[in-house]
Formats: structure tokens, C-alpha cells, sequence
């Protein structure tokens, strides 16, 4: 069973703060260092101090970024720049915003989930790494704070929550424009009626994570810390709560963008590779043009190139030239991944990773954090090879969303960032502290 409540949110206070674009952020794990210097001279109050502190070459145990976000938080409370709603309420979030020149609004709302640890009614389809569980478990240690959201979705193909909450709202609390440009409105519901409308529609549901994996993962590791340092094993303790945002996974105002693959692995000979691939793939070796150098219009060529409705297409990427790579026949995933379901089989980044990354180059699960990094960028995909920061790339297409819901009903897990939600949730509008 779902169980979500209620909670007392807390927001900047806009009598304080003349505005409240320059005090939101990005959710902390896409915030490159040159946009955390941006953000932290933007505002005295920007929300990155506390997500994404500086780390100091004089940190120690005692002083470091998050007793800093600690002592900022607290601060902050008493200045009475972020106070807490008096009464108990749910949060409705509406995103406005252009993707592929068209014109979309994400409908979704701020609630505490209770934790459930065993996955039955919650449903992931990524696995964890060590390192971003570290860091959150840290900073949430420091603040007993959930400072950040993590999203999740619900099937609702009547839209019977979005327009319940719709009804019942009108004016926005808050209203910015986020650092993506986007148009992010925050409500406050706190009608009775309504709520409990709302959550007894939702008690019935599963809920699959879209975004946050890491931090789900680390607040359920969080709570079991709690429970034994304090001896509290009251179910509705404080940290058995998440908080999140809730979406309907029939809103067409949700998009997946795909994950292109960095690789960073210098003694590759790509002749030799493209010779190796041509057991499972039809190869097209491309030249790159002096007309061609643009990143953005050579990116946006190579997506139209492997765009397909039905085959599996995707595309390397190395400086001076690509390789468009068409599989030849589906059913060798049956023979090397045979143990997986076969919606898993048929994912492009499956295919990706198992005949070329783990087969061809030696990339597994064990070392892929040396060798992989990410981009939902396809300009960014060429230039930072071309710029040499990478030895090459792969552009892939878009995992669907009922290919996602197979994988997380299968209990299955996808290769690591099989999936980017847009939009992105604005960091800063409402925080639940514990």
C-alpha cells in the first residue's frame, strides 16, 4: 500500500527575498563547477550553498560542505529567509516549457512518501553507486533534511489527481524562471477534503522512480541509522518519510531525452573496432566535413541519421568521422543476455552496453565508473571529444515509458543512466525538514 501525507513545507519567504529566481538552482548532481560559481555570486542566498557546497582544502571532520550547509540552514530559518507553512499541505507543481519546439506543461506536486524498503509498492529500474549515496546520506545526516525531490510516477489515464488538484487551486505561491529557462509554478493545497481525496486515490497505485534512484536508496538507508541510534521504531518516525514529486505517467507533459555515452579509453583503434562490430552491427563509416565542425548541427545530423521507429540505431562518435550502427538481428541479445526479460534485451543502451562496451571494449559494471561519463546533450557528445576531454562517443535514442514500466514490473534494472526526465525538478522551492 502507498502511504504519502501531508507535510509543512518550508519556502523562501518572499518578503524577504525580491526575487526568487536568483535564489533557486538545478537539482545538485547536473550543476557543473562553472555554474556553481555562477549561482553562489548570483544571490547571498542561493540554494546551491546548501545542496552543492565548496569543498575546502582545509576541510576537516568538524568544518567541511556539509556542517556548512548545516549552520547555512539553520541560519537562514532564523533570518526567517525560509520559513515553514503553517498549516499541512501538498504542493502542486506545473512546469511549463518547449522541447523539440513544442510547447508542454508538466502537472506533479510536492508530498511525503513513506519509505518502503523492500521495493513492493515502490519500483526502480536503475541501480545504485557507492559515491552519490555517500554524499546525500552525508548532507541529509548534517541538515535532517529532504532539501532536494526526488520524482516518481503514478498511472492515472483519466487524470482524475491533476484535475482534483486543478479545482481546488488558483493563484501560485511561487512563480520563477528556472536556470533552464522554464516556467516553474508552486501551490499550496492544504484543503482537507481534497487531500484525502488524494491520497485514497493513491493508495492502490505503485509508483515507479523516474528520478533519484541514489537518494530513495539513501533515505531508506537513513532511516535504518536512525531507527538503531535512537531506538525510535515508530513507523510514522519522521525519517521514514521521503519527499517527493508525483507525476502521471500519462501526462503528456513528461519527456525522456536519451543519455549519450563519453568513453574514456585512448588505445582504441576504430578500424579495428568497426571490423569487431560488424559481427552484430551494419557499420557506416562517415566522414566529418569542414562544412560539418558546428557540434550543435553535426549532433542534431547524427540523431535525424539514427532516429528509426522499429530497428536498433545508434551512433560513434570519434574525432574527424562517425559510425552509424545498425544491428542485424535483435535475437543475439537471447544468447548473451538470456537471463534478462525481453523488453531489457531490446533497449538500445542493453544493446549498447552488452555487445559493445562489456564485448568489444571491456567495459563492465565494475569498472565502468573509470571509463563512462554522460551527456543528454547531443552537441556536448561531439565537442568534448573533439575538444579531447573524451576518446570518443555514443549517441543512442530514447528509452520509452512503457519500456521503463516493463523493466521496473519485471524487477529488472537498466544500464546506469538509461533514462533523463525533462523537466528537470527546480531545487529550492519547498524543502521538508524532518
Amino acid at each position: 500500500m502507498v502511504e504519502i501525507a501531508p507535510f509543512k513545507g518550508m519556502t523562501y519567504n518572499k518578503g524577504k527575498i525580491k526575487k526568487l529566481d536568483d535564489v533557486m538552482s538545478p537539482p545538485y548532481d547536473i550543476i557543473s563547477e562553472q555554474l556553481q560559481n555562477e549561482l553562489n555570486t548570483k544571490n547571498e542566498y542561493n540554494f546551491v550553498k546548501l545542496i552543492l557546497g565548496k569543498i575546502l582544502p582545509e576541510d576537516t571532520e568538524t568544518n567541511n560542505r556539509y556542517t556548512r550547509a548545516k549552520q547555512l540552514f539553520d541560519a537562514w530559518q532564523q533570518k526567517e529567509i525560509l520559513i515553514p507553512s503553517q498549516t499541512s499541505a501538498i504542493f502542486p507543481y506545473k512546469v511549463d516549457y518547449i522541447v523539440n519546439k513544442e510547447k508542454k506543461q508538466m502537472n506533479g506536486f510536492f508530498v511525503l512518501l513513506k519509505l518502503d524498503p523492500e521495493y513492493k509498492t515502490v519500483k526502480a529500474h536503475e541501480k545504485t553507486l557507492a559515491k552519490p549515496k555517500a554524499d546525500r546520506l552525508n548532507l541529509m545526516r548534517a541538515c535532517y533534511a529532504n532539501l532536494e525531490p526526488i520524482q516518481l510516477m503514478f498511472m492515472d489515464q483519466e487524470d482524475f489527481i491533476r484535475k482534483t488538484m486543478d479545482a481546488a487551486i488558483d493563484a501560485p505561491l511561487i512563480k520563477v524562471k528556472g536556470y533552464d529557462g522554464f516556467t516553474h509554478q508552486l501551490w499550496r493545497l492544504d484543503d482537507p477534503n481534497t487531500i484525502q481525496t488524494i491520497l485514497d486515490t493513491l493508495e492502490k497505485k505503485i509508483l515507479f522512480i523516474a528520478d533519484g534512484h541514489h537518494r530513495y536508496q539513501t533515505s531508506i538507508n537513513y532511516a535504518t541509522e536512525k531507527r538503531e541510534q535512537t531506538g525510535n521504531q515508530d513507523p510514522d518516525a519522521p525519517f521514514n518519510y521521503i519527499m517527493v514529486v508525483l507525476c502521471n505517467m500519462f501526462d503528456p507533459g513528461l519527456s525522456i531525452l536519451p543519455t549519450h555515452r563519453f568513453i574514456k579509453m585512448s588505445q582504441v583503434n576504430f578500424d579495428d573496432l568497426s571490423k569487431k562490430l560488424e559481427r552484430y552491427f551494419i557499420i557506416q563509416k562517415k566522414p566529418v566535413t569542414d562544412s560539418e565542425k558546428d557540434s550543435q548541427k553535426l549532433g542534431k545530423k547524427i540523431m535525424n541519421e539514427i532516429k528509426t521507429e522499429n530497428k536498433h540505431v545508434l551512433a560513434l562518435y570519434t574525432k574527424g568521422c562517425y559510425y552509424i550502427l545498425t544491428l542485424k538481428d535483435e535475437h543475439v541479445m537471447d544468447q548473451v543476455a538470456g537471463d534478462h526479460s525481453k523488453t531489457w534485451r531490446t533497449l538500445d543502451v542493453s544493446i549498447l552496453h552488452k555487445l559493445i562496451l562489456e564485448e568489444f571494449l571491456g567495459i563492465t559494471e565494475k569498472n565502468l565508473e573509470d571509463h563512462v561519463k554522460y551527456t543528454r546533450v547531443d552537441a556536448e557528445a561531439i565537442q568534448q571529444v573533439d575538444e579531447g576531454k573524451y576518446d570518443f562517443s555514443f549517441l543512442i535514442n530514447a528509452t520509452k515509458i512503457d519500456q521503463l514500466k516493463a523493466i521496473a514490473d519485471a524487477g529488472e534494472h537498466m544500464p546506469q543512466k538509461s533514462t533523463y526526465f525533462l523537466p528537470k525538478m527546480l531545487s529550492g522551492l519547498v524543502m521538508y525538514k524532518m
